[in-house]
């Protein structure tokens, strides 16, 4: 059998072809291991008086609110109520299995639900050591500018939504169906 220039162009083609699918199938397979691992490790922050003893705090915004709500946008929703760790915003890391906040939806009776987590780190101190946005879970971080809602400086976050479902995705910033009551 005679082996042409076409056929070896084609045979390389697909193999390409199969490197690029084999590596997103791990890098999906990565990313759902990551999820599962930040699901696991925040499990017991359900329960809100845990986290406060692991040092998470309330966090409001400048006004002194603090659930967060897209009220000049109708239908976005809401984050809901964050708890934050200022140790671990400060530090400079990203970690899967520590984020830097916890974000409950309010309930009635003033119950609080785990819904998400979020993942914070200062802009000048990731770009210190990096280049690029960070990147967790095969998405790129959000910027917020200095000047914001919090008083922060500049940073990147991450919202993952492992505790409550998000039409909007599972990494929006906003959840319609997360309200501030």
């Amino acid at each position: 059998m005679k082996f042409s220039m076409r056929h070896a162009s084609a045979v390389i083609a697909a193999l390409a072809v199969a490197f690029v699918v084999a590596t997103a199938a791990l890098a999906a397979t990565r990313a759902f291991d990551g999820l599962g691992a930040a699901k696991n490790a925040t499990t017991q922050f359900k329960n809100v008086s845990l986290a406060q003893k692991a040092g998470y705090g309330l966090l409001k915004d400048k006004k002194g609110i603090s659930c967060i709500a897209m009220d000049s946008m109708p239908g976005m929703g809401a984050m809901g109520i964050h708890y934050a760790k200022p140790v671990l915003v400060g530090d400079g890391k990203l970690d899967v299995d520590t984020p830097e906040a916890l974000v409950y939806q309010p309930l009635a009776g003033g119950k609080l639900s785990l819904a998400a987590v979020e993942y914070v780190v200062l802009k000048k101190d990731w770009d210190k050591v990096y280049n690029n946005r960070p990147v967790m879970f095969g998405h790129t971080f959000n910027f917020t500018p200095a000047g914001n809602r919090f008083g922060l400086p500049a940073y990147y976050s991450l919202h993952v939504w492992l505790f409550k479902h998000n039409p909007s995705g599972q990494f929006s910033m906003w959840n319609p169906r997360v309200k501030c009551r």
